[in-house]
Order: structure tokens, then C-alpha cells, then sequence
């Protein structure tokens, strides 16, 4: 059998079809001896040669379209991975838009009868129940344990009670996860 140059783990149609044929044929050839052998015509040495190529063309059959299915279901795997994280680019870039909405309504003050302030805060949420209903999600940190895999310490201080050794104390950027995957780390402060 020619191979391809492609590897063992992407079989061609046209291999598939190969060995399709040859198994075939050794089924031919089997069916061909089991017949004689009852007509006491063919003898036994080459029915066993016959056994073994078609045990052999059988393994190999079965190793191959087990690799293929393999294969298949590998690709079906990566290609849901993709979807799940291919606007992630997208909505880390959205992620200073975030902030931004966020520092805006802070500097507007306390008024709320404000009709632009409310304004903000509508245009704010929806903004922000979009990205939610993406797989955005936002990082629990304030009085939370110190995590490296959620956090980023830009400054350690002494804490103020023994309790608050280890915990955040402050987050002077929020983090995000995007459907689990950490896209933003919380920048946070410590206490020690």
C-alpha cells in the first residue's frame, strides 16, 4: 500500500478505500477455500495462509477506521472549543468599554434624578447583559482569599486584623472569565 504524506491520524478516502478492497478480497479467497475444503480439493497449508492474510488485512482494517473515528471526534472536540472561545478577542477589547461605563456612572454623583445618568445606566446594563448572556462572567474578589489563577497582587499592605492576612482588601481593576477561561485577571491588594 502507497501512504500519503499525511499522518497516520488522517486517513484518505482513497486508503480507506484500499483497504476496503483488500479485505474483500481475502474474504473472496476465504470463502473460496471453505468451499474447496469441503470438496476436499484445496489443501490445508494454504487455507492457513489465506486465515492469516485475512486476519492480518482484518487488523488492520479495524486499526485504521479505528484511528479515522478517532480522528473524527477529535476534530468535533476542538471545533465546540472554538466556538465557545472564538469571541474572546472580541470581548476582552469590550472589556475597557466595561470600565469605562463603569468609571462614568461613578463620576456622575449621588443625583439620580439626573435623566443622562439614568440614560447611562440603562444603555450600562443592557451593555453589560449582553456580554453575560456571551459567557462573560464577572471575578469575585473583594474579601476573597488571594488566588493566582483569578488574581493579579500589584501591591501588597499590612493588614489591618489577623483574619485579613492573605485576602484582598482592594481591586483596583475587575477580572473576567469568559464560558470558565480566565480572559482578565482582578487586579488587586493584598494584605500581609
Amino acid at each position: 500500500m502507497v501512504k500519503s504524506g499525511k499522518s497516520k491520524e488522517q486517513p484518505t478516502n482513497a486508503e480507506l478505500h484500499e483497504e476496503q478492497n483488500e479485505l474483500h478480497e481475502a474474504e473472496t479467497i476465504s470463502e473460496t477455500v471453505n468451499a474447496g475444503d469441503s470438496q476436499n480439493t484445496v489443501s490445508e497449508e494454504p487455507a492457513n495462509e489465506t486465515t492469516q492474510k485475512y486476519n492480518e488485512l482484518n487488523d488492520k482494517y479495524l486499526r485504521l477506521y479505528s484511528d479515522f473515528d478517532n480522528y473524527r471526534k477529535r476534530v468535533i472536540k476542538e471545533k465546540v472549543e472554538l466556538s465557545k472561545t472564538a469571541s474572546e478577542d472580541v470581548i476582552s477589547g469590550l472589556l475597557s468599554v466595561l470600565d469605562d461605563f463603569e468609571r462614568a456612572i461613578g463620576a456622575m454623583g449621588e443625583n439620580d434624578e439626573d435623566p443622562v445618568k439614568h440614560g447611562i445606566i440603562l444603555i450600562f446594563n443592557k451593555f453589560k447583559s449582553t456580554l453575560m448572556q456571551k459567557g462573560l462572567a464577572e471575578t469575585e474578589s473583594m474579601g476573597k482569599e488571594f488566588d493566582t489563577d483569578f488574581h493579579e497582587a500589584i501591591a501588597n499592605i499590612p493588614a489591618p486584623s489577623e483574619e485579613l492576612k492573605n485576602k484582598i482588601l482592594d481591586v483596583t481593576q475587575k477580572g473576567y472569565t469568559l464560558n470558565g477561561k480566565v480572559i482578565r485577571f482582578a487586579k488587586v491588594v493584598v494584605g500581609i
